[in-house]
Parts: structure tokens; sequence; C-alpha cells
């Protein structure tokens, strides 16, 4: 399967995408010396752009890339940047995404009344709160959920839920591939279709690229499953294909919604060894918030096949006695598509308000100047900052520049720990027995800024509990990150400086 996947698709992408630079070199060649005044120009356009990065920019350290290549060389660093810009502006799927997002804020509503008994609660904790209130993403009371990691016992769970489905199950994945875990869910989907329910699979076309033929979204409708790959990649080169969707959403009924790191691969349940010991998560939320995940979906789906015209045909009002259970939750999303850096926003608001510790689980680390100084004032401050990365990489070269970090947050007081049977490929933030966030979003450029991502924070719940246990059993298999471990030799250390500023390209 992998080799025809190859064969008839990966390598002609390839293949036609290097025939594109070089046509559009040789075109830019031309354009320049056939007319000066384009050059010039460039030239004037390259300085213009760089400071208005200098001058708009919110996250400068992120946006290094372009001034550097901007400066070292105007006349082609302007093109390309003006390129890209102009594809991301004129491109057809993000503006349908960007109408129905604005369609979707007005299915955000907020219960005023949970504001308020937070607020009363916990006055320190405003900030936070208000934040995502703002970008309308609403906090739940009357909402359970589990914890389940390593993912073995929450695939289990999904698959009994899936059983139970009687109206709807909609899907939303980065990878899905053909195997034990896939297999398993697809013969319950196809059961239910005859029953029929009915079932929608978002998958993302380049995060499936190596896994899924072109044409299996088809092979999904021919099943009565409706499908859609996200963001198809072509062999049109633009800034457009670098926006993936990288959510992990299943809702089933309006009732049970199941979100967290993982991915439908074999890998994520051990069930194929890959890197090691695979540590990662799923969380499954029952309630009133699951209202959240289901627009999240909705948004996307309907920014590629327009089929809802009223997201409120399925909401499920059948909901659990809030009386049974404690603490609050707030499902947020991330999209590339606005000014506002949500999952940064998250993680950096949960260091601030930390007051004994934070404890960090991620897959990558390639951080911005202000995530570095958050970490490090936060470990100044006295709280405890501990971060598990993988001991066992997927992408070394990624590995290896986020190995860049190391030292300059160890001496800064930050305690960083390597999972040595394994890849760690969950990301968690745990804050003094009272908040977490679980989602999918890596503390890394693409994860920050340019995917699409979602996020379940938790707050004042005893089952945050569940989560900080694992995150000790995990340290248990861990080895801690000395400052002399941190050192290289000059000519790979040059290369990883060299190579970090461009890590937004990684």
């Amino acid at each position: 399967m992998k080799l025809k996947i190859w064969l008839g698709r990966i390598i002609p992408l390839v293949i036609i995408a290097l025939g594109e630079i070089v046509l559009y070199c040789n075109l830019f060649k031309w354009l320049t010396t056939s007319f000066v005044f384009i050059e010039i120009v460039l030239h004037i356009l390259s300085i213009l752009i760089v400071l208005n990065i200098v001058r708009t920019s919110r996250h400068l350290s992120s946006d290094l890339m372009w001034i550097i290549l901007i400066m070292l060389f105007p006349v082609f660093g302007t093109f390309v940047y003006v390129f890209m810009l102009l594809s991301l502006l004129f491109g057809k799927t993000f503006r349908n995404i960007i109408k129905e997002q604005k369609k979707a804020s007005s299915y955000y509503i907020q219960d005023e009344s949970i504001i308020d008994e937070i607020c009363n609660d916990n006055p320190d904790y405003v900030s936070q709160l208000a934040f995502l209130h703002k970008e309308g993403f609403p906090f739940y009371r009357n909402t359970d959920f589990e914890y389940y990691a390593p993912c073995e016992n929450g695939f289990n769970v999904m698959l009994e839920e899936l059983k139970t489905a009687e109206n709807y199950i909609f899907m939303e994945y980065f990878i899905v591939e053909e195997g034990f875990m896939f297999n398993s869910i697809l013969s319950i989907l196809e059961e239910k279709v005859k029953q029929g329910v009915e079932v929608r699979i978002m998958y993302d076309d380049m995060g499936s690229l190596g896994t899924l033929p072109a044409s299996y979204a088809k092979q999904l409708e021919k099943k009565g499953i409706k499908a859609v790959s996200f963001n198809r990649v072509s062999p049109i080169i633009n800034t457009i294909m670098n926006h993936r969707d990288h959510r992990k959403i299943l809702i089933i009924d309006g009732k049970v919604a199941f979100s967290g790191g993982a991915n439908l691969a074999d890998e994520y349940i051990n069930k194929k060894v890959k890197h090691g010991h695979w540590m990662d998560n799923i969380i499954c939320i029952k309630g009133k918030a699951v209202w959240s995940y289901l627009v999240m979906f909705l948004t996307n789906w309907n920014a590629l096949r327009h089929e809802d015209f009223d997201y409120s045909v399925f909401k499920n009002e059948d909901v659990l006695d809030e009386t049974l259970f404690d603490g609050y939750i707030a499902p947020y999303a991330e999209t590339p598509l606005d000014e506002e850096l949500t999952g940064q926003s998250v993680y950096e608001d949960l260091l601030n308000s930390a007051n004994k510790y934070v404890y960090i689980m991620t897959p990558y680390l390639i951080i911005d100047s202000e995530m570095i100084n958050t970490l490090i004032h936060t470990a100044k401050k006295g709280v405890d900052v501990r971060i598990i990365m993988p001991g066992i990489a997927d992408k070394k070269i990624v590995h290896d520049i986020g190995t860049t970090y190391y030292k300059q947050l160890i001496q800064g007081g930050v305690k960083i720990y390597e999972y040595e049977p394994g890849f760690v490929h969950s990301k968690v933030f745990i804050c003094d027995d009272t908040y977490a966030t679980v989602g999918t979003i890596n503390l890394d450029y693409r994860s920050l800024y340019l995917h699409f991502e979602n996020g379940t924070l938790l707050y004042k719940s005893k089952k945050i509990m569940d989560v900080k246990q694992n995150f000790m059993d995990t340290l248990s298999k861990c080895k801690e990150i000395q400052v002399e471990d941190t050192h290289v030799n000059i000519i790979k250390g040059l290369f990883l400086s060299i190579i970090r500023i461009f890590s937004p390209l990684l």
C-alpha cells in the first residue's frame, strides 16, 4: 500500500514541485535582468516589508526568519514573501473558513453564571478566564471527563462509545492510517451507516499523504461515509499548504467527545513499535462541553462541504446532571487565520498563574523568546517547572533543534527530562493540582502559529490528578538533562543555530 502511495502520489508531487521551483527561479532571474525597474521596486519593497514586520509583529522572534531572508537577499526574499502572502490572501478554502468562523462564533454561548461563579471562587483566575471568554470559547460545568495515557485503554472506551451512536458520528484527524486501530473503528462506522447513523470523516491531506491514497475519501463515500480531505495537497506551490488541520476530534451524538494527542494509526496505541514506546493521551468528555467540539468540527467541515445552514440541529440537550461532577471545562481552538495565538496564550497564562509547579509534556520544543522568558521567569519565582521530551525522536533534526534550548532553560531553573523508553507525543500542561490543558498543540512554531489545533482547559476538577499521575509515572522513566549534556561540537552547534532560525519551515 505505502509503495503504491509513494509511486502514485508523493513522488509525482515532488517532481512537479521541483519543476515549479526551477520555473519560478528562471522567471525571477529573467524578470530582474530584463526589467531593471522590477529589481529596484523589489529593493524598495524589501525595506518597507522589514520595517512593517518590525512595527507590527507581536512575536518578532518568530518573524526573524523573514527579516533575515529579506535582508540577506532583498530581491529574492521580497519576491518569495509577496508570493506567499498573495497565495494566502486569495486561497478559496481559507476564505471559506474565515466566513464559517464568523458564523460559528454565534454558536459559542457562555452561561454568565459560570463566569460569576469562577470569579467569586478565585479572583486570580480572571485573566485566564477573560482571555478565552473574549476569544469566544465558553467555560462549562455539567461536564465529566476521563483521561487515558497511554492510549490503549482510551481506544477501547472509544470503540465502546462508537457502538452506542444513534444519530451521528463526526471525526476530524490529522493522520489516518489503515491498520488495527483505524480498521477497528471503520468496521463500527460501516455498521452504523447501515443503521442510519450519519458518519462524517475529515482528515488532513498532508498529514495522511504517506498513509492514504488520493482517492480514499471517495472510497469512504462508497461505504456511505461522508468524507473530505482537508486542504488537499496540490503540486502548485503556495503558502496555504503550510497550514494543516492538526486537530483530533471525535463526536458521538453530541453527548460524547474524544480528543487528545492521538491520531488514528497503530503506533498511537503501541500496536506498532515506532520510535520505542509511544506515550500519548486520549481525553473523553461527556456533557455540555461537547457542544464546543461540535462547533469546531462543523466550522471546518462546512467550509469544505457547505452542508449545514444551522449548527443547532446537532445540539443534544440531554446532558448529564451537573451535581455529579466538579470543576469546569473550556474546549478551545487555534486557527492560523487570525492574529490571536490562543494556544500559546493559554500556556503562558498557566505559567504566569502558577504558584507551586507547572509540569509539561511535549514532543517538540521550538519556541520564541516570549515563551522562553515566561518559562524562565516562572522558574525563577520558585515554581517547579518541568518539561518531558522524547528520548527517541521521530524527526531527528527537529529534536536536535529543540535541544538547543535546553542549556538556556536549565540555567534559568527549568528542569528538562527525556523519556528513555521512547517517544512522547502528549501535549499537556498541569499546574498546581488546579489547572491542566490537554490537546493537540505542541510547543513548536507549526502548532503555535501555522496549524488548526484544539485543546481542552480543565479547572478545579479532582480528575486533574489523573493527568498529574501520568506525568509522574512518565517522569519515573525519564533521564534528567544536565547542563553538561547540552554541549555539542562547534560545527554541529553552528549548524543547529542556523537551522533554528529557519525552524518555522520544519
